[in-house]
């Protein structure tokens, strides 16, 4: 895996078009409750299956 020094700069541009915005920061939030549920099971052992869930619950 890269490192953030090993890699060239990354260019983001943004482009104005017509029609309603999408795209940007959709693709990090479709991992954020795997990544957050299997951080809760990291730290308790009990794995959450369904969503949406309550800490109160675990």
């Amino acid at each position: 895996m890269p490192r953030i020094t090993d890699i060239p700069p990354i260019e983001v541009h943004i482009m104005d078009k017509d029609v309603d915005a999408g795209g940007i920061g959709k693709p990090g939030l479709s991992q954020f409750a795997p990544a957050l549920t299997e951080a809760i099971f990291d730290l308790t052992g009990k794995r959450i299956r369904k969503l949406p869930f309550d800490m109160a619950s675990i």
